[in-house]
């Protein structure tokens, strides 16, 4: 569905282009139409499994335990 007002100022902006660059326009819209992300499966997820080194893995527990492992009691 598209937004009316949407439509309607991506139609002014198309009519002060030259033809080459409506064409652009368009071929950036379908590309844009093409990718679509999809909800990750319990398979996606596995295949990532493995792909971190032990450095990697390790920094990244270090960050979560940094920025998210500390709760502020007061601040609610």
């Amino acid at each position: 569905m598209v937004n009316p007002t949407l439509e309607r100022e991506l139609h002014l902006q198309l009519e002060n282009l030259l033809p080459p660059a409506q064409q652009q326009v368009l071929e950036f819209a379908k590309a844009l139409a093409m990718v679509r992300p999809r909800p990750m499966n319990k398979q996606d997820l596995l295949s990532l499994a493995g792909t971190l080194s032990d450095e990697e893995a390790k920094e990244m527990m270090e960050a979560i335990d940094e920025g998210c492992g500390q709760v502020d009691l007061n601040a609610w």
